[in-house]
């Protein structure tokens, strides 16, 4: 029933971006977003990992230039039974997280350099974890194909309200065309919430089960939540999602201010607070 409800979301997402499509070009706008979202789809997946790390300006590291870093990975990662992945740091003062790849063979760990010297040993372990937990669940490729077309639905908004919708033999109504492309972008990130919601608050069972250190990673959560309300992050809104907590807090640019792309910090903490006291969830 959940993996129903994930293909129900993404064929919505993409049904959007055809339906955009069509509002800013008609029948060929229709053809031109249909194949927009194949290459897209296909792209993401052969190339989430760098649309991600190029997103965030991230950097891979070795384990010679990472060694504390590479060997709390591999730790962990052991814990997880996963292979290795592929270690990066992004240079941003905002502590923050992500994990991204199309399977755990070809996975990346992304932390910021501002987390490296935000949080204390216990709670770094406990944020990896909870990337590790994203790899272990499959969840990377989900959450970069679905920013990837929530992207593209935005953009192709964006450069209707310029260039202008048409519709070119079907008599459309113009006015329909023009709402369409003012709130896609929102349907667009209603959509990623509802995919990304849940399985934020599983990727966090799953890195307090990992770390066995539950308390740790709430402590963690809650400086991170702190800091993106303070520090701001350049990064494309659409690829928010992939962060641990939102790293746009500080900014709320445009539509995206009105929606939250991850679940309440409260509500984590709260939970990972019941679970560390073995209470039911």
């Amino acid at each position: 029933m959940r993996h129903l409800k994930v293909f129900i979301l993404m064929a919505g997402l993409t049904a959007l971006l055809l339906a955009v499509g069509q509002a800013v070009g008609g029948q060929s706008g229709l053809i031109m977003a249909l194949v927009i979202a194949g290459v897209m789809n296909f792209v993401a997946y052969f190339a989430s990992a760098q649309i991600a790390l190029r997103s965030y300006g991230a950097q891979i590291v070795t384990a010679q230039q990472a060694p504390r870093l590479y060997a709390m990975v591999d730790r962990l990662r052991q814990r997880a039974g996963i292979p290795m992945p592929t270690v990066a740091i992004a240079p941003h003062a905002q502590p923050n997280a992500f994990a991204t790849g199309r399977n755990p063979e070809h996975a990346v760990v992304c932390v910021t350099q501002g987390l490296l010297d935000t949080v204390n040993e216990a709670e770094l372990e406990g944020v990896i974890a909870h990337e590790l937990a994203h790899i272990r669940h499959h969840d990377m490729l989900l959450m970069t194909v679905t920013a990837t077309l929530a992207a593209a639905i935005s953009h192709l908004a964006y450069m209707a309200m310029f260039v202008g919708g048409r519709n070119d033999d079907e008599g459309g109504n113009p006015f329909a065309a023009l709402a369409m492309v003012i709130l896609a972008p929102i349907a667009a990130m209603l959509i990623q919430l509802g995919i990304g919601r849940q399985r934020e608050f599983k990727a966090d069972a799953g890195g307090a089960e990992i770390s066995g250190q539950p308390l740790a990673l709430a402590s963690a959560l809650k400086k991170l939540d702190a800091a993106a309300h303070r520090i701001p992050m350049r990064v494309e809104p659409a690829m928010a999602p992939l962060a641990q907590v939102n790293p746009l807090a500080a900014q709320g640019r445009g539509l995206f201010r009105l929606f939250s792309t991850h679940p309440s910090t409260a509500e984590r903490v709260a939970r990972l607070e019941r679970l560390a006291f073995g209470e039911s969830r």
